[in-house]
């Protein structure tokens, strides 16, 4: 009874995000065979979490691809790669606690903000520089200054990004995800960090939340707690982040008018995301169903890359791999190096 009233709250909560196009006949082989492939790479997840679900389900997705699907699949993979990832990221929220921001503290969040800063400047320059589209340098660099394959998520949509750029822009994210996982404790103790400024660097310099965990943690413990909420609140800027690139995106698609519509172009889900977080934070709801809906809402977005996944084309992909990996290794030393220095300006190392 219990499993029957958490399905009808996730229901209830995703309904706005889907649409209610999500749920017509002619999407729902698409919609089947992404949450397939997304069940199967939920469980490899699993048994290999150092790589994750969603880099199994966009990997299977993209092997799956070359199939010549029949074109009645089309529809559903199209809407569970943009609506999903949407309804995922609301309810992610559910797990998240505003709270946890305050305690932070400054001195964290002068670093979050001098390494995110440092890395959009970094993405827009060298991106030109390379001629990567400006959809995909903004991608890999709010994956690199926020929090990885949730953060690409979370912006996609918002820039109207295409599915080849997402999958390049997490395949890029998850190389240095794992590398990240085995250097940075090493470098760490070679620069006899102390467990509070390792903690810092690793929470504000790694990109995905659970190899930023695994690092910290295998450093110390007091790392891998400080390391936790330090991700937590850069997770939390994916708020703030996606807010200003749609105003954005409005003002260029606008730029022969006068005026926009503000309620047009905002990101909705945002605001579903914020609810999320405070009905967490005030406890409007048991326990156990927020870690329901937010543990739903990961799984949502391996479902959705597995879909994106779907929409790729291979060799679209690997012909112009080789620029974005470059530009994915020049921001992620620019935000790994931005941290130690203002942390050493900060006397914390």
């Amino acid at each position: 009874m219990e499993q029957l009233l958490y399905a009808g709250v996730l229901l209830i909560t995703t309904y706005p995000f889907l649409g209610k196009k999500y749920y017509q006949i002619k999407n729902i082989r698409g919609t089947l065979l992404a949450f397939a492939i997304g069940l199967f790479a939920f469980y490899l997840g699993k048994q290999i979490p150092l790589i994750g679900g969603s880099v199994f389900g966009i990997s299977i997705g993209i092997l799956v691809s070359s199939w010549n699907r029949p074109s009645s699949f089309n529809p559903g993979i199209k809407i569970t790669a943009k609506k999903g990832l949407q309804a995922a990221i609301v309810l992610i929220g559910f797990e998240l606690n505003l709270k946890n921001v305050i305690a932070v503290g400054s001195q964290s969040l002068v670093i979050m903000l001098s390494t995110m800063t440092m890395c959009f400047l970094t993405a827009y320059f060298v991106g030109k520089k390379f001629k990567i589209t400006s959809e995909l340098a903004t991608l890999i660099g709010v994956g690199t200054a926020v929090c990885g394959g949730s953060a690409i998520a979370a912006t996609a949509p918002v820039i109207d990004a295409k599915e080849d750029q997402v999958a390049t822009a997490i395949s890029t994210i998850f190389l240095f995800n794992i590398i990240a996982v085995v250097l940075f404790p090493a470098l760490g103790r070679m620069f006899s960090m102390s467990d509070t400024g390792f903690g810092l660097w690793a929470g504000t310099a790694i990109n995905d939340t659970s190899s930023t965990v695994a690092a910290a943690f295998s450093f110390s413990e007091t790392s891998g707690q400080l390391a936790t909420i330090v991700k937590l609140t850069r997770t939390l800027m994916i708020i703030p982040i996606t807010f200003v690139l749609a105003m954005y995106q409005a003002k260029k698609r606008n730029s022969k008018e006068k005026e926009f519509s503000i309620a047009n172009v905002f990101p909705w889900f945002v605001v579903g995301f914020i609810l999320a977080c405070t009905i967490n934070t005030t406890g409007l709801i048991p326990k156990d169903m927020a870690m329901f809906m937010g543990k739903f809402g990961k799984f949502l977005i391996i479902v959705a890359m597995s879909a994106i996944g779907l929409n790729t084309d291979v060799k679209a992909l690997l012909r112009n791999g080789r620029e974005p990996i470059l530009l994915g290794v020049i921001c992620w030393f620019v935000v790994s190096a931005t941290s130690l220095i203002v942390q050493k300006l900060l006397n914390l190392i």
